[in-house]
């Protein structure tokens, strides 16, 4: 979740939506993002909204505090219901992110879930996800959010090497996520992916391929390889700045990017979201398809984003306010957007040509078609599914997958 926040109309004290965001909201899947800001330490690289006990000393007070910040998150699930209504809606997913949410004890994570569970009720097939350090857990930490209700897990590994690791602030040693995937499934977890990232300076191409075949041996479902992005305003960019260490070029991730494509491939698993592979449909991450489709969802936490019926909105990025408000009997939500039919159909070429399955030509405009067919005479997408109906992007295309959209969008 990125730190900065857009700019948008102000969102009511009591989180009221238009009549037209709930206008067929019982025919719509619905998920839930619980946003957890905070972090033992701050990676270089990161820019997301979250905070170090550090960072948080004397500005928030007790409201600020992980201690509390479940009762807290669980006012926001609590406003959730009032302003969703009271049709019969069942979740169908839960996410967990941030920041480090197993920071919190593993009961204050299974509350939150419950919290969920007891408002809306939760779908018989439910996936319920939480994100996880591999140095903040342990099997009875795993073990109490798997009975707790949780199916799916996420580490982040990053890298297999060390000295890719010591660049990126990560503090976990090699083979500790191996071993937490091991955890895991003892524990009875369904479904485990490992996040990835490439293109950290310094790191090589064999590198790069240890880190997957490291990955790859430790037996997750599911594989997440993104290329590194520098973000102006962590200290890996200043580090750059200075000439500290080198930045990677775009030849080097598109190098990588191949590279994870035809190991895990060999492996076993497929692609359905360019940055993303799984070892079948059933491990898919769910939740983040509900982003991609433009579904529902209700961000709760800091600088939490959600979306209902084309109103997007957004919380106040710092957890004191966050929590004052919520004490208050107020929303927390900072701004908020109301996006048109045109909003719409962009964000939906925008996010669905990256799927397996793409995006309809039907939503493109003129100029978007006659992108579409330059883009197959070039072989950025798929002759069949194009022929179809259908913008796929081919291997190449995935590798230029930004430039493709930004065509088919004008």
């Amino acid at each position: 979740m990125p730190s900065a926040l857009p700019d948008g109309e102000p969102v009511p004290a009591d989180g009221a939506l238009p009549a037209s965001a709930l206008a067929g909201a019982a025919d719509r899947p619905l998920g839930f993002y619980l946003h957890v800001p905070y972090c033992a330490t701050r990676c270089g690289y990161c820019d997301f909204n979250t905070y170090t006990a550090t960072e948080l000393r004397g500005t928030g007070g007790v409201l600020a505090s992980r201690d509390n910040y479940a009762e807290t998150l669980t006012d926001e699930i609590h406003l959730a219901r009032k302003v969703l209504g009271d049709d019969p809606r069942e979740v169908r997913t839960v996410f967990v992110g941030g920041g480090t949410p197993t920071l919190l004890a593993a009961g204050d994570l299974v509350r939150m879930l419950h919290a969920i569970r007891d408002e809306f009720g939760l779908a018989p097939d439910a996936e319920i996800t939480t994100e996880a350090n591999p140095e903040s857990v342990d099997p009875a930490y795993l073990a109490t959010l798997r009975e707790g209700g949780f199916n799916r897990i996420s580490f982040g590994m990053q890298s297999a090497k060390q000295h890719v690791l010591k660049i990126l602030d990560r503090t976990h040693t090699p083979g500790r996520p191996e071993a937490c995937v091991a955890e895991a499934r003892a524990a009875g977890f369904d479904h485990v992916n490992l996040d990835l990232i490439y293109g950290t300076p310094g790191e090589t191409d064999d590198d790069w391929r240890a880190s997957l075949d490291a990955a790859l041996g430790a037996g997750p479902d599911h594989v997440s390889a993104y290329a590194l992005i520098v973000e102006e305003g962590t200290q890996l960019a200043r580090r750059i700045r200075r000439g500290e260490v080198p930045m990677t070029d775009d030849d080097v991730h598109a190098d990588r990017y191949l590279i994870a494509e035809e190991t895990l491939a060999a492996a076993g698993f497929d692609w359905y979201e360019v940055s993303n592979w799984a070892t079948s449909d059933a491990g898919r991450c769910l939740h983040n398809e509900l982003y991609w489709r433009g579904a529902d969802w209700w961000g709760a936490g800091p600088g939490a984003h959600s979306h209902v019926g084309g109103v997007r909105w957004w919380n106040v990025k710092h957890p004191g306010a966050y929590a004052g408000a919520l004490a208050a009997g107020k929303s927390p939500g900072a701004g908020r957007e109301v996006l048109s039919a045109e909003d719409r159909r962009v964000e939906r070429v925008l996010l669905e040509l990256r799927l397996r399955e793409g995006v309809p030509l039907s939503l493109l405009r003129e100029a978007g078609l006659a992108a579409a067919r330059r883009a197959l005479g070039e072989g950025l997408l798929q002759e069949g599914p194009y022929e179809d109906g259908r913008a796929v992007l081919t291997l190449r295309g995935r590798l230029l997958a930004d430039a493709v959209v930004r065509d088919l969008v004008d």
